[in-house]
């Protein structure tokens, strides 16, 4: 039997035949042939081919509207539910080049750590204030710096606590758009949406979003305060949004901000079977699609992905990434990462404009393969509406 091997190995797991890892041989090389692609801006230095990212996309509408760039970043893996990590210095220095390279959207949460993630958001992001935006969230039981696992808080004085203590770790005077976590039953959405009304009236919030929820939850609150943003899981393995809250979506105008949008690593095609999970900080030993048997049958779909990707200079996560961004122009991703390459890999996707004709081939495809698990465990799937 081959010896376990850990995430932080991927080049070798991209590179080693004896695991049967699915993966794409296209290396993201400057000089690439795309048969789709936008011109880089004349900052780019030529020899390099930095990306950067050079248009922007409108979450939401009318006052509740916010300009982004066209792809986000994702600091929670960063420091929290990803395994290993580098040292903090690495990592603000990861967030400076991702802002260098004309990313403005940042998304944190009260939950991740708790608190360190908005703590090393803050820290790193502190330079560009007015020039990047920072997303957070509230709706989980925190006491004490612990996260009372299961428990949901949306009382709207929780809610304000949250706000105050969120404002200053991420050292800003206003929370760009603030997002209630996880629906609580407890709490109707009016009141939720009625307080975070009160903080954007009082200055605190700029802004509302909700995660992981119905469309019916989304009319309800957006009837007391303009919903700017809904963020969900949703990547080619994961569509079902599109059924019932696209639709709403887009007859509110309300943006979409889709989180592991490449499943949490695996469609860039670096996880197997024999990949090993951080219990200590790695929340996917405990997610039902990460068991090895479900990894082995839906590899199929990152194989899909290479197959597509291969005749147009593309890696996996990068056809993953074109496909989401050509779904809307209200959807703006944020994959999260902690290596420089992966960051430029995934930002290289925005040059990429896949035809319909494209799109409608790829989803073809994936909707052959049976996708094997759920995305959560019986108890975390009882907080989501989808």
């Amino acid at each position: 039997m081959n010896e376990p091997i850990s995430t932080s190995r991927r080049g070798l797991l991209k590179a080693s035949a004896k695991v049967g890892a699915a993966v794409c041989a296209t290396p993201v090389v400057a000089g690439a042939a795309m048969a789709q692609t936008t011109s880089t801006t004349s900052s780019e230095s030529p020899a390099m081919d930095l990306p950067h990212i050079t248009h922007q996309r409108s979450l939401g509408s009318g006052s509740a509207r916010m300009e982004v760039s066209a792809l986000g970043f994702g600091v929670m893996g960063m420091n929290y539910n990803r395994g290993h990590h580098p040292e903090r210095k690495a990592m603000i220095e990861l967030l400076h080049q991702a802002v260098e390279r004309g990313v403005t959207l940042f998304d944190t949460a009260q939950v991740y750590g708790p608190l360190i993630n908005e703590e090393l958001a803050g820290e790193g992001l502190q330079p560009f204030r007015g020039r990047v935006s920072v997303t957070t969230k509230f709706g989980h039981r925190i006491v004490d710096g612990k996260y009372i696992h299961g428990e949901l808080d949306s009382t709207p004085a929780n809610i304000r606590r949250v706000a105050d203590e969120s404002l200053k770790r991420l050292r800003v005077e206003t929370i760009e758009l603030f997002y209630q976590h996880r629906r609580d039953p407890a709490v109707p959405i009016e009141d939720v949406a009625g307080t975070v009304k009160d903080l954007i009236r009082e200055g605190k919030v700029r802004r509302f979003g909700l995660c992981e929820v119905n469309a019916q939850t989304i009319r309800r609150a957006h009837a007391v305060q303009p919903v700017t943003a809904a963020q969900s899981e949703y990547h080619v393995m994961w569509r079902n949004q599109e059924r019932e809250v696209f639709p709403v979506l887009q007859e509110l105008g309300i943006g979409f901000v889709p989180y592991s949008p490449l499943n949490r690593g695996f469609l860039g095609g670096g996880i197997t079977e024999y990949t090993l999970f951080d219990s200590g900080n790695d929340n996917r030993n405990t997610l039902p699609r990460f068991t090895p048997q479900a990894i082995r049958a839906n590899l199929a779909v990152v194989e899909v992905l290479c197959a597509f990707g291969r005749t147009r200079g593309l890696t996996s996560a990068q056809v993953a990434l074109a496909w989401m961004l050509a779904k809307a122009p209200w959807i703006v991703p944020i994959p999260g990462t902690t290596k420089l390459a992966h960051l430029d890999e995934n930002l290289r996707a925005t040059r990429v404009t896949l035809t319909p004709a494209e799109v409608q081939e790829l989803e073809a495809a994936v909707a052959r393969i049976q996708i094997v698990g759920d995305r959560y465990p019986a108890s975390q799937q009882q907080q989501v509406q989808s």
